[in-house]
């Protein structure tokens, strides 16, 4: 999620931005979900017993059943995970990875539920200074590694701004590089504290100098997209308005004011096999809405 928003003033655009649309082209997605299609989730839950409290997500798993979810920000420590009974509460039908927190308590964390155990688990990225708060989940599979993560924000006074674009952001992209050079295309997701563009933002003007909508912020997911991956909701739909995070304050969620934080980033090699990316918003339990991503593997 964002931190508070801070009071700008306007200034130039640095990346070129899709046009608002018109009404009749923010109506939901009619796709048809083939037979046998791959289902994943992410979900930004803000803290895992404040959702499962209320069985927000319990009640999300079993009506919508996806093959595997991916969550972030699950503020939770590992030792609590059993001790609280926090693995109990789901189906035996997955299999559950964790990554807590390791610096600080109650802090950030992912975790993937899958019901296709994988081929291989790997937490973190491999550098000590990114590694401590539980950000990165990978799983492989037979055709794709999955990358579930919670990006770090730049902080309410943009302190953290320059470990963000210029540490974290490069050190990622090598990372995704690197699983891509094994031979298999990367499907990346999460919370990545980016608002890419205007039509991303209900209030662009007004958040120019906020966490997450920086012209650097911006800028360095503009880098990664030009290394062969693709957004694949605004590559689906171009135009089309859709958000993933609403401020908990106020009526914002009620007015629709708010930012498309939440992504599925695929390799331009599998992004064929993508049959449609889409925010599920009716669904409630946190400040993010969970996000669909529906593949179909043996589309050619």
């Amino acid at each position: 999620m964002p931190a508070k928003k801070r009071k700008a003033k306007d200034t130039d655009e640095v990346l070129p931005d899709v046009k608002k649309p018109m009404e009749e082209e923010k109506k939901e997605s009619s796709k048809q979900i083939p037979t046998g299609a791959l289902r994943i989730y992410t979900w930004n839950i803000n803290g895992i017993r404040a959702v499962t409290g209320k069985k927000e997500l319990q009640n999300f798993i079993s009506k919508e059943n996806p093959d595997i979810l991916c969550l972030n920000e699950i503020k939770i420590d590992k030792d609590k995970l059993e001790s609280e009974g926090i693995q109990k509460i789901f189906p035996t039908t997955y299999n559950y990875y964790w990554n807590c927190c390791k610096v600080k308590s109650g802090y950030a964390g992912t975790a993937i539920f899958s019901k296709i155990k994988p081929i291989n688990v790997t937490y973190d990225i491999g550098i000590p200074k990114h590694d401590g708060e539980g950000r990165t989940i990978t799983a492989e599979y037979e055709k794709f590694f999955l990358v579930a993560t919670y990006i770090p924000n730049a902080g309410q006074k943009l302190e953290r701004l320059g470990y963000r674009t210029k540490e974290w952001d490069a050190d990622f992209r090598k990372y995704l590089k690197s699983l891509e050079a094994k031979g298999k295309p990367v499907i990346w997701c999460g919370d990545l504290n980016v608002a890419h563009n205007e039509i991303d933002i209900s209030n662009p003007k007004g958040n120019l100098k906020s966490a997450g909508f920086t012209k650097e912020e911006r800028a360095e997911f503009a880098t990664l997209l030009g290394m062969g991956f693709v957004d694949t909701f605004r590559k689906l739909y171009p135009s089309k308005v859709e958000y993933t995070y609403w401020s908990a304050r106020g009526t914002a969620r009620a007015e629709n004011k708010g930012w498309r934080l939440d992504y599925f980033v695929v390799s331009e090699s599998i992004f064929p096999s993508v049959v449609d990316c889409g925010a599920q918003k009716n669904v409630m339990g946190s400040d993010h809405c969970p996000l669909q991503l529906v593949l179909n593997l043996d589309k050619k």
